[in-house]
């Protein structure tokens, strides 16, 4: 009786999973075009699902090791039932393979039942709480009924009642494994995820030829010449159509949520949500079904959409509410901890970007700051011509005076700031003390567009952006070394997209950390021994998960003998500060603050003093009431530090490449 069951479910199985997988890839195919490599990106895809994603899903061991076992087991018994059960190939050692296979995955299941006995608040519950159900009933049912085709059970084993048992058994699997996994459900991130690994928005970051990917961070520019083109995101079909499978790929973990500064403040945002209120608007419907965590004081099944609708109304009912996209700080944390790389924060500005352009919706002093922008070149508004005032007594050698140097030092925006003005006196000393050849901009430098373009204001942006290209254009120098990771992500990342002549290429751009770093290295900087008390380190955002530059600041702070005592949440992990994407601007409200919830880290330490390596970081910590640390630059640290080289030493430097032109 089984023999003839068997092949009917497995078929059937497999035609329903053919049709719903068809109907699937038309929600996907509703947004807009994008075009990738199908061939390479499938041959890709076993590589970057078996490699490139377990780097990311092995940082919880047990887990990793589950998702291997029951992953691995179901798509091996999977594959081996249809050749076994449905095409009758039991002879040899296929049989008992399929044994393994589902044994594996049944123990897999187990540590899946354990974890959902009682789950962390992260984990979306709702459907999700009856998978280990489905994966035993699964591998239970096809170890059960490979028995009797290896010769472990007679082939009339039992009655038709057992058979019948059995097959109902296998049918509860196959409709949650197979069939749900294009139809909806649980299983549907198995198929939507395999595809987003392959159709990857940014393939880049997956390894090639055994290296490892590119970080792929910057921001993708809008095409703002072609005037029949939406500028930004208003609707979900607006969003490229490997955006939207790569929505539909969430597997609802809640790593994001865990990890997102906004949602730990108790403001309206939780990443994980917004994803799955983009699928909602893919398929059309409201979020009352959604299991999981809502926005912090939003109910869940106040929302709802369509393909073709708005995704933030004006007036009436839609997918999200504007705050909850001002929310977000932009310090990808959300996406560093995603198991299957989804890219939340190209989604929010994305979706800020229509906000912004289409509509002038910036909020709180948003609008202010872009009318700054453009009408002095600076978010604070302030005259142009002052933007030099700082330092003259420092007289600072200019690009317009020399043509050439070896190093152009980015000022930033910081230079209207009285507390970053002290950082960038300290880096001018520190530059001086190591004989750098280096000379600024002065007033020929504008704002890098970094707020402007987390705004979501991406005309203000590419048109600071191409100024900027074209004064550094008329220069020789070797790299841009910038106290400002903001700064340092934009040109560096982001204005090579927009034609800027050679860059990186024929130039770097280095973080000020780790420019000091290599004169520590070089021998060209001398100190004295560190007398204070304990420190600990900040990562900031736009440096670490951003740029991957975590070991430079430390190398610092271990040259002027400090021992760092590291927060719990540092390097990759890092807490935000709440300063990045616009947020002290856009300054939604929420439950608690975010550098408050930062401080009280560096406390948990007992460190005295915390030292950073931004402007951002340094205003949003200094601007905590009841602060336990004090907060200082690395440069303004080596600056104290600084001592003449001893008696007799040859002064080290490292020699000096020769300028490139810039062309």
């Amino acid at each position: 009786m089984l023999d003839t069951l068997l092949p009917i479910l497995i078929f059937a199985a497999l035609g329903l999973a053919a049709i719903g997988a068809v109907r699937r890839v038309r929600l996907w195919r509703q947004g807009r075009p994008s075009p990738v490599p199908v061939i390479k990106g499938l041959a890709a895809m076993p590589r970057r699902y078996l490699v490139d994603l377990h780097h990311v899903v092995g940082r919880d061991k047990v887990m990793s090791n589950t998702h291997v076992a029951t992953a691995g087991g179901f798509v091996a018994a999977a594959v081996l039932m249809i050749l076994v059960h449905g095409l009758g190939l039991a002879a040899g050692v296929l049989g008992w393979v399929l044994l393994a296979a589902s044994a594996t995955m049944f123990v897999g299941s187990c540590f899946v039942a354990r974890r959902r006995r009682h789950p962390p608040s992260r984990l979306s519950k709702g459907p999700w709480m009856r998978l280990p159900k489905s994966l035993m009933a699964f591998s239970l049912s096809v170890f059960a009924i490979t028995l009797p085709a290896v010769g472990l059970l007679p082939e009339d084993f039992g009655s038709w009642i057992l058979a019948l048992a059995l097959c109902a058994v296998l049918v509860w699997g196959l409709g949650e494994m197979v069939f749900g996994m294009a139809w909806g459900g649980p299983m549907k991130h198995a198929f939507a995820g395999a595809l987003h690994l392959a159709f990857h928005r940014r393939a880049e970051r997956f390894s090639t030829k055994g290296g490892e990917g590119n970080r792929s961070t910057g921001l993708k520019a809008l095409n703002l010449d072609d005037e029949s083109a939406t500028l930004g995101v208003e609707k979900p079909s607006d969003f490229t159509w490997n955006q939207l499978l790569g929505f539909d790929a969430c597997v609802q973990c809640g790593r994001c949520e865990a990890m997102c500064p906004a949602f730990a403040a108790g403001q309206p945002l939780n990443p994980k949500k917004l994803i799955q209120d983009m699928v909602v608007g893919m398929a059309g419907g409201s979020d009352a079904a959604y299991a999981g965590s809502p926005y912090p004081g939003k109910p869940v099944g106040e929302h709802q959409g369509t393909p073709q609708g708005p995704i933030v109304a004006r007036d009436g009912k839609a997918l999200v509410d504007a705050e909850t996209l001002w929310s977000c700080t932009t310090c990808r944390a959300c996406v560093e901890e995603c198991p299957m790389m989804i890219e939340h924060v190209d989604a929010i500005v994305d979706m800020r970007r229509f906000l912004t352009l289409e509509h002038g919706n910036t909020p709180n002093k948003g609008a202010e700051v872009l009318d700054n922008l453009i009408a002095t070149d600076n978010p604070g508004g302030f005259d142009p011509g002052a933007r030099m005032h700082w330092a003259a007594d420092l007289e600072l050698p200019l690009m317009a005076d020399r043509g050439e140097a070896e190093v152009l030092l980015w000022l930033g925006d910081g230079a209207y700031d009285m507390r970053n003005q002290r950082t960038l006196r300290s880096l001018v000393k520190v530059l001086r003390a190591a004989d750098v050849d280096f000379a600024v901009l002065g007033n020929e430098e504008r704002d890098s567009g970094d707020v402007a373009r987390r705004l979501g204001d991406e005309a203000t942006f590419q048109s600071l952006a191409k100024r900027n290209i074209a004064t550094l254009s008329k220069y020789r120098f070797q790299r841009i070394v910038t106290c400002d990771p903001h700064s340092f992500h934009v040109l560096g990342n982001e204005y090579g997209e927009l034609g800027a002549p050679g860059m990186p290429a024929q130039y770097e751009v280095r973080h000020h950390s780790t420019y000091i770093a290599e004169l520590f290295e070089a021998g060209r900087l001398h100190v004295k021994p560190w007398k204070g008390g304990g420190v600990t380190y900040h990562d900031p955002c736009y440096l670490g998960r951003y740029n991957g530059e975590y070991e430079a600041p430390r190398n610092v702070l271990k040259a002027l003998g400090i021992e760092v005592a590291e927060m719990e949440r540092s390097g990759f992990r890092s807490r935000c500060c709440g300063g990045g994407g616009g947020a002290p601007i856009t300054d939604i409200p929420g439950e608690r603050r975010i550098p408050d919830m930062r401080m009280n880290d560096v406390g948990e330490t007992g460190a005295e003093l915390v030292a950073v390596g931004c402007p951002q970081c340094t205003a949003m910590l200094e601007g905590v009431v009841d602060a336990t640390a004090e907060v200082r630059d690395i440069a303004e640290l080596v600056a104290v530090a600084l001592t003449e080289a001893p008696a007799g030493a040859d002064r080290q430097s490292s020699s000096r490449p020769q300028a490139v032109e810039v062309a």
